[in-house]
C-alpha cells in the first residue's frame, strides 16, 4: 500500500487509522492515544471549571465525567479509535483562557498525528497561515499595513520546528523574552513573518505549500520587496529546503528574491531519535494541560518519519519504504547564502557525547550538513556555521550566542 496525500485503504478496502507501517495493526498504540488525549482533555475541562465551581477533587464530575470514563472504558475494552476522543479535545481547547497552552497542545497533536488529522477533516487539523504577533495576517494590502504599521521591503520568514507553533519562537530569557524574528527586526530593520503549518504532514508536502504561501504573500505585500530572507528551526529548514526547490522547478517569481536560508538546529541528514518519544518530551517542556500527550510520542506521523533522514523530496517515500537508500539528495541552492547554526549538549564539538547527541535530537553533523557518503552532505562553507556547547535543542532558540551568530549571518 502507498502512503500518499489521499485516501488509502488496506487490502480489504477498509480505511486504515494510518499509523506509521511498522506501527500500523498494534492496537495498543491506538489505545494509549485515545486514553492519553482522553485524560489530557478531562485535566483541561477541570482546570477551566474548578475556579468557578469550587470543586477541587482529582476528576471531572458529573455528565462529564461520565462521558470521559465511557470513553476510556471503551477504548480499553474494545480498542476504539482516536476520534472519540478527538471530538473532545477540539471543543475543551476553545475553552482554554492560556492560548499559548492552547496552541501547544493543538500543535502537539498535529505533530504526532497530523497525517490523519487532515486525511480525516478532524477541525483540529492545522491550516498553514502566515502569522504576526499571535494573529492570522491576512492576505491584503490593507492587512499587512494595519498588521505592520509601515511594512519593510526586506521581508524575513520565520518557520518553526516539530511540534510547535509561530508563538514557540519567543522565550523567556534573563531580563524577558526574547524572538530572534523580532531581536532582527529591532536590529537590521527586517519586517518578520511567521509560519503556523502542520508539522505532522510530509516535509514535502509542506514545501509546496509554503512555496504557493510564499508566492500568495509577495503578491499581497504593500512595498516592493528587496530581498527574502528565511530563518528556520528543526523541521522548518527541510521544509524551507523543500520549498525553495519546488519553487525553482516551477519559476515561481518569489524565488528569484530569495537571497538567504539560516538553518538553526535542523537535521539535514537525519535524526535518529525520531524513532522514540524524545522530540515530544523536550517540545513539551511546561506547556499547560499537555503531559498525557508525552505517550503519544511513539506515534509517527508522516512528518517525524522525514526526520529519521532528512527526506524532503516527494521521491523519498511515494515509491516505496521509507529507507535511506530512497533518499534523493538536495543540494543547497548555489544562488542562495545559506548557513547553519548547530548546539550541542557536550562541552564542545569535539566532546563524545556532544558529537553523538549533538543539541539532544539533532547530531551535530546532521545539523551542519555532514554525512559519511558525499552524495548526502551539503557543502555549507565553514565561516557560514556556528557551533554552540552546552546549548540544546530548544535552548538554541533563546540563545544570545546563537543570536549573536544570526545577527552576524544576517548583516552580510
Amino acid at each position: 500500500m502507498k502512503r500518499g496525500e489521499g485516501e488509502a485503504t488496506t487490502e480489504d478496502g477498509a480505511a486504515p487509522g494510518h499509523w506509521d507501517r511498522d506501527l500500523r495493526g498494534v492496537g495498543k498504540l491506538a489505545i494509549d492515544a485515545t486514553t492519553s488525549i482522553t485524560s489530557l482533555v478531562e485535566a483541561m475541562h477541570r482546570g477551566i471549571v474548578r475556579p468557578f465551581s469550587g470543586d477541587h477533587d482529582g476528576g471531572v464530575g458529573g455528565i462529564s465525567g461520565l462521558v470521559y470514563g465511557s470513553v476510556r472504558g471503551i477504548t480499553r475494552g474494545v480498542g476504539l479509535g482516536v476520534d472519540a476522543a478527538l471530538k473532545l479535545l477540539a471543543p475543551a481547547l476553545r475553552g482554554v483562557p492560556d492560548v499559548r497552552g492552547r496552541d501547544s497542545v493543538q500543535s502537539i497533536v498535529n505533530g504526532v498525528m497530523g497525517d490523519y488529522l487532515r486525511r480525516s477533516g478532524n477541525p483540529l487539523a492545522l491550516d498553514m497561515q502566515w502569522r504576526v504577533n499571535g494573529q492570522v495576517l491576512t492576505m491584503e494590502p490593507s492587512s499587512i499595513m494595519r498588521a505592520f504599521g509601515q511594512p519593510g521591503g526586506r521581508l524575513l520568514i520565520m518557520v518553526h520546528g516539530l511540534c510547535m507553533n509561530d508563538l514557540r519562537w519567543q522565550r523567556e530569557v534573563e531580563g524577558g523574552t526574547h524572538d530572534h524574528g523580532l531581536a532582527l527586526q529591532r536590529d537590521l530593520g527586517f519586517t518578520p513573518v511567521y509560519l503556523r503549518y502542520n508539522t505532522g504532514l510530509h516535509v514535502s508536502t509542506n514545501g509546496q505549500l509554503l512555496a504557493q504561501a510564499l508566492a500568495t504573500l509577495a503578491a499581497a505585500w504593500p512595498v516592493p520587496i528587496e530581498s527574502i530572507s528565511i530563518v528556520t528551526h528543526s523541521m522548518g529548514g527541510l521544509v524551507a529546503r523543500s520549498a525553495c526547490d519546488q519553487a525553482e522547478r516551477l519559476g515561481a517569481p518569489w524565488r528569484a528574491s530569495l537571497r538567504r536560508m539560516v538553518f538553526i538546529g535542523t537535521p539535514h541528514t537525519g535524526a535518529p531519535l525520531e524513532r522514540g518519544g524524545r522530540w515530544i518530551e523536550v517540545v513539551l517542556g511546561s506547556t499547560p494541560y499537555a503531559a498525557p500527550l508525552a505517550r503519544l510520542g511513539r506515534l509517527r506521523s508522516d512528518g517525524i518519519t522525514d526526520l529519521r533522514y532528512g527526506s524532503v523530496s516527494d521521491a523519498d517515500w511515494q515509491h516505496g519504504e521509507h529507507v535511506e537508500a530512497n533518499v534523493h539528495p538536495l543540494p543547497l541552492p548555489p544562488d542562495i547564502a545559506c548557513y547553519a547554526i548547530a548546539g550541542t549538549i557536550g562541552r564542545d564539538g569535539a566532546d563524545l557525547k556532544g558529537r553523538l547527541l549533538g543539541d539532544g535530537l539533532v547530531p551535530l553533523a546532521s545539523a551542519l550538513g555532514r554525512h559519511r557518503s558525499a552524495r548526502r552532505s551539503l557543502a555549507f562553507p565553514p565561516e557560514r556555521t556556528a557551533v554552540f556547547a552546552e546549548t540544546g535543542h530548544l535552548a538554541l532558540l533563546g540563545s544570545p550566542g546563537v543570536y549573536g551568530a544570526l545577527r552576524g549571518f544576517m548583516s552580510e
